[in-house]
C-alpha cells in the first residue's frame, strides 16, 4: 500500500519531533523515522528541516542533547525530552486537536 506524502503545516515539525521523542531518546535519523513511522509514512522529515528544528527545540530547553555510539558504533547526538518539553506537547497536543476538530467542523458545513 503507497502511502501519500504530505507537506508539514506551519507549526506541525515541533509536535511531531515533541511526540516522537515522547516514548525515549533517539538520534536524529531516529527521529525522522519515528515521525515516518507513527504517520503512517505520510511526513517525512529530510534532514534540512529536521536538524534546524531540533536545534530550535534544544535552545528552548524542550530537549537536552546527549552523546552516545549509535546502532553502527559512531558517536551520535541522542535527544530526550525534558519536563518543560514534555509540558510543550501537552499544550500543542491540545491546541492541535482543537484545530483539527474546527477544521472537520468546517469541512461538513
Amino acid at each position: 500500500m503507497s502511502a501519500r506524502r504530505a507537506t508539514l503545516l506551519h507549526g506541525t515539525l515541533d509536535l511531531l519531533i515533541l511526540k516522537a521523542l515522547s516514548a525515549g531518546a533517539l538520534h536524529g535519523l531516529g527521529v525522522s523515522r519515528r515521525i515516518e513511522q507513527i504517520t503512517g509514512g505520510t511526513f517525512v522529515v529530510q534532514p534540512g528541516s529536521l536538524f534546524p528544528a531540533l536545534h530550535r527545540l534544544e535552545e528552548a530547553g524542550w530537549l537536552t542533547p546527549d552523546w552516545q555510539p549509535s546502532e553502527n558504533n559512531r558517536r551520535a547526538k541522542y535527544y530526550t525530552l525534558t519536563k518543560a518539553g514534555r509540558r510543550q506537547l501537552g499544550q500543542e497536543a491540545t491546541q492541535w486537536n482543537q484545530i483539527a476538530l474546527a477544521i472537520a467542523r468546517a469541512l461538513q458545513a
